[in-house]
């Protein structure tokens, strides 16, 4: 019996810790060639954690490891959705797929605190209509102070109501009035910003009853830091004047890397608590400086700031992943070894030397456009590079039938090597190359040892691929204008936190 009960504590103790959270749905109408993904709202550049399927009836489901409570956006179609989502939680989403994002039902675990957000929403939309943002900047200070005090009881009263209308939890109306607060605390910057130019009242500076409601208001500050990005917008905002100033005195040549100017300025702030470093720093960092545009030489800059100035683990964490991701493996490195399958069936691993290198093209059947635009481009490449490079096809479709198809359609005729990565972007190459939807297609090439030999590619027609295949096989492209270019999904607005990028 003491055996059998110890049995239930830890099945009981495993289910309470559970990170995980089911999603399953069903978007009527939708297209097999769209995807479901989700994504952690509150993070620094937070990747997808979940990729799924839409099969024929519009179905899917789905399962991922949720670091938080908190907002999560739901990317389908190119359009985005919020929901909030706690750890071990089950949701389910309906709607039709014209539809979404204005209509959709949450059932399951998820359902009161979304329906929560969803009566917020209504009443904040009705609201904020009635609000002219150039008056209230336009007005003396004592009156936009006692606007913006009611606009806050407003907003404040309706989430108490709807919190106690919907029994949502006392997690989500506490986050739903910190972000308030950080709304507001932007409008306060908005006004001392704009109301000397408004009002032609250069000298104008915010007394002592502003200075104290704005702190009033940051009482929070380490919990808004931490869960919402438009607190973060309106820390840079204030800053900004600031770091401004200390830009033009420390850049004299106007080419310093932004993030890093950045870091010596936060520097200079020995009040400002680490956390907050942190995130600001993280923040610049993840909407501007890390991106594919970026060479290598300011990419190990990069990954400098990052190891030398960011304190939390996670931050460091999720930002080292992102510039991986984004900048893919390093050249030189010993490409994965994870086992590929073959259509034939017999295993594969990139890693293997070769007699000739390789240029790897990874896709899925429900890239957009692929047959269109990338196969006519692929067929010529692969036709004019055949004698001195191989090409490896690597599908990452969700099952093997799919990747059967796809491959025997899309690559049919072309030379090379159709491979599958088994479980698709949840597959242990993907993992190692930093695979995404977003990502796809895209192209490496690798060196007859297996090791990598170009950054990652997103364009058949990039002059920098181009030049890298010519000197890796010793063959010289013909110069001419390109007629076709491929689709790049790279950082689509669906994958990332909408994040205004800082002023360069």
């Amino acid at each position: 019996m003491s055996k059998y009960l110890l049995m239930l504590l830890v099945a009981f103790a495993t289910m309470s810790c559970s990170k995980k959270v089911d999603v399953t749905g069903n978007f009527a109408g939708g297209s097999p060639l769209e995807r479901v993904e989700l994504i952690e709202a509150s993070g620094i550049a937070t990747l997808p954690l979940v990729n799924m399927g839409v099969d024929s009836k519009g179905t899917f489901s789905g399962s991922f490891e949720a670091p938080k409570n908190g907002m999560y956006i739901m990317a389908y179609a190119g359009k985005t959705a919020m929901v909030y989502l706690k750890q071990g939680q089950e949701l389910n989403i309906s709607g039709q797929a014209a539809n979404f994002p204005a209509q959709f039902t949450v059932t399951g675990d998820a359902k009161n605190n979304h329906d929560f957000l969803t009566e917020i929403q209504k009443f904040i939309q009705t609201y904020a209509a009635k609000i002219n943002v150039g008056e209230l900047v336009s007005k003396k200070e004592d009156q936009f102070l006692k606007d913006v005090k009611k606009i806050k009881l407003d907003i404040e009263k309706n989430i108490d109501d709807s919190g106690k209308k919907t029994s949502a939890d006392k997690e989500v109306i506490e986050f739903k009035k910190d972000e308030l607060n950080a709304s507001l605390l932007g409008l306060l910057n908005q006004y001392e910003i704009a109301h000397p130019q408004a009002t032609q009242n250069l000298a104008y500076k915010p007394s002592e009853a502003f200075k104290n409601l704005e702190k009033e208001w940051s009482e929070n500050s380490e919990r808004m830091i931490k869960n919402h990005p438009i607190y973060r917008t309106y820390l840079l905002g204030k800053y900004n004047t600031e770091f401004q100033a200390f830009k033009t005195k420390n850049d004299k040549t106007g080419t310093g890397l932004y993030s890093d100017l950045y870091a010596q300025f936060l520097d200079t702030k020995k009040d400002m608590p680490q956390i907050t470093k942190d995130y600001l720093l993280a923040f610049i960092l993840a909407s501007g400086d890390i991106s594919p545009e970026t060479t290598p030489e300011n990419m190990a800059k990069i990954d400098k700031i990052i190891e030398e100035k960011i304190k939390d683990s996670q931050i460091k964490e999720d930002l080292k992943r992102i510039s991986f991701v984004i900048a893919g493996p390093k050249i030189g490195e010993t490409i994965s070894s994870a086992q590929l399958l073959k259509q034939d069936g017999n295993n594969f691993k990139l890693s293997d030397a070769t007699s000739k290198p390789t240029l790897l093209m990874f896709y899925a059947s429900w890239n957009p456009y692929i047959s269109e635009r990338t196969v006519p481009v692929l067929k010529e490449v692969v036709n004019f590079y055949k004698s001195k490079v191989d090409f490896a096809f690597v599908n990452v479709d969700d099952t093997k039938d799919q990747f059967m198809k796809t491959s025997a359609a899309m690559m049919k005729g072309i030379p090379g090597t159709n491979l599958y990565a088994e479980n698709g972007l949840n597959s242990q190459l993907a993992k190692d190359l930093g695979i995404y939807g977003f990502k796809l297609p895209s192209f490496v090439l690798i060196d007859k040892d297996g090791k990598v030999a170009s950054k990652v590619f997103y364009e058949l027609g990039d002059e920098q691929m181009v030049t890298a295949l010519d000197k890796i096989s010793g063959l010289k492209a013909p110069m001419v204008e390109p007629q076709v270019q491929l689709q790049n999904d790279l950082l689509a607005p669906q994958t990332q936190m909408p994040q205004p990028a800082p002023t360069k």
